[in-house]
């Protein structure tokens, strides 16, 4: 087993990232705990069940439903299947004696309930069940769960379990209205799913957390991380618990395996990119979502830098609760952490590249060097050539010309440079920074839509400040030209030279 395992979201114990939550099974509490996928929810409530067991206080234990999700047409088929699951796993996750007795014999839409009523009336100490998965069963099967849970829930704690959670990606609300409930969330119902308060959210791992997590592999392998890994490691996960252990795996697995050699912080940017090029089932899940609906009339608008207008509640809890997004410190909605902003335009790029024939690398001079100019021209080319037919391959409208020019620039750095994306709510465009060997090339890029005014003056003033933010004095402004259809992008690519207010070169360029 490799050493590497250590990192893991169950080495941070779950009081540290949940505080309130023994309160609330002290307390005998039902609740809520909902967080987004791959962030350690499983496997901590694996470990605190273990740990409360051992305690012997209670017989604690998770249990998944997610066996009962492939039978949506079928509440009879889903319980039989989640009861087989949950004798199995209370087979190997307690004693003996905590083991519920043989199901007592039910009809379909009950057994679930009669089942949890038999094992609290047999159990020698009050019985804590986390429901696991619980966002995985259809509409009527959860409607039937959680109906038969808010029965059981007055005959606790001797009929019933002692406290139990919900555990999935979603809120307190969206289980409420599942049930049948009202969406409004009151301390004076009797509901065990009505208490806002009962509602808990694991948290990303802490810079601290971070460092202690690595340094476990230290103490076990005798393999060090040099000043500023986990910094970097943070900076670019902001604790996301599945993006700190793919990273550490990334670079003590392939990277650095020998581990008589320290890990140095530019190993942090190659695993990095290791990850986004495997395209591991956590990456692949992000790229479904990104197709979504209610995810891209939030994702759009940020990528093209315009405001969300009207946006209703359900998507922007949504979207948090993906783990997507998050607030950031003004209030307004940001990518969750700088590896999803790269991550998110690249996958929505990808249904672009993909499209793409092969390109002959024009722009490298005979030393591999690249020329600026030569890159301008070829770009200038293959928008004459493929920029109509590509528009229309772009998974997002509004944002398909951004797309086109990044699935470019991705063939342009495969293997020999990267792109830098600066993107958000209301910032009125999206900044490129490429850099390949001796090159650097900074784009900002502006839409002119119908019934606005030309972008350049506004466009212009923008390159000013990113130029001036990287400290540099020559740039790109690509206008895509969206009011009228009809004109060829074969006669609308042109480009040309003009200086900006500030005095710095900029070539503009319209599409």
């Amino acid at each position: 087993m490799s050493a590497v395992l250590a990192i893991q979201s169950n080495m941070v114990p779950i009081h540290q990232r949940l505080p309130d939550v023994m309160r609330l099974i002290d307390g005998g509490a039902y609740f809520v705990l909902h967080a987004p996928r791959q962030v350690g929810k499983t496997t901590a409530l694996l470990m605190l069940g273990k740990e409360l067991t051992a305690l012997g206080a209670y017989a604690a234990i998770l249990l998944s439903v997610q066996p009962g999700s492939v039978f949506n047409d079928s509440i009879d088929q889903a319980e039989l299947a989640i009861l087989a699951r949950w004798r199995n796993d209370a087979r190997y996750l307690l004693p003996e004696s905590l083991q519920p007795p043989v199901w007592p014999e039910e009809v379909p839409g009950g057994r679930i309930s009669t089942a949890l009523s038999a094992w609290a009336e047999a159990c020698p100490r009050p019985l804590v069940v986390f429901l696991d998965e619980i966002d995985s069963l259809g509409s009527e099967t959860l409607r039937s769960v959680l109906s038969q849970l808010r029965a059981g829930h007055p005959t606790r704690p001797d009929g019933f379990p002692w406290s139990l959670a919900l555990v999935g990606m979603r809120d307190v609300r969206d289980y409420k209205l599942a049930a049948g409930g009202s969406p409004q969330l009151s301390s004076h119902s009797t509901s065990p799913f009505n208490i806002i308060s009962e509602s808990l959210t694991l948290r990303n791992f802490t810079r601290a957390e971070v460092d202690a997590l690595y340094l476990q592999h230290t103490l076990q392998t005798g393999q060090g991380f040099v000043s500023g890994v986990t910094e970097r490691v943070f900076d670019l996960t902001r604790g996301q618990p599945w993006l700190v252990n793919a990273l550490a795996r990334q670079m003590v697995e392939v990277l650095v395996p020998d581990t008589s050699q320290a890990v140095q912080v530019s190993h942090v940017a190659a695993a990095k990119e290791l990850l986004i090029q495997r395209r591991d089932t956590h990456i692949d899940s992000l790229a479904e979502r990104l197709r979504e609906p209610r995810v891209q009339r939030i994702i759009e608008p940020m990528l093209v830098g315009s405001v969300l207008g009207a946006l209703p509640d359900d998507d922007r809890r949504f979207i948090l609760d993906l783990g997507l997004l998050a607030i950031a410190p003004g209030g307004s909605l940001e990518v969750a952490n700088p590896i999803y902003k790269e991550i998110i335009p690249r996958l929505l790029a990808d249904a672009v590249q993909y499209s793409i024939g092969p390109l002959q690398p024009t722009w490298l001079n005979p030393d591999g060097t690249l020329n600026p100019d030569r890159l301008l021209e070829a770009f200038l080319a293959f928008w004459r050539q493929h920029g109509e037919a590509l528009l229309k391959a772009a998974p997002y409208h509004e944002a398909a010309p951004h797309l086109v020019m990044m699935a470019f620039l991705h063939r342009v750095v495969n293997g020999g440079g990267t792109i830098d994306r600066e993107y958000a709510i209301g910032s009125g465009s999206l900044d490129l920074y490429v850099q390949y060997r001796n090159a650097k090339i900074p784009i900002a890029l502006k839409v002119w839509r119908p019934d606005q005014r030309d972008p350049l003056r506004e466009g212009l003033k923008q390159l000013d400040r990113y130029l001036e933010g990287l400290g540099l004095n020559r740039g790109w402004l690509v206008i895509f030209d969206r009011r009228h259809a009809e004109t060829s992008h074969a006669r609308r690519a042109k480009a040309r030279e003009t200086i900006t207010a500030q005095g710095r070169e900029a070539v503009v360029i319209r599409v």
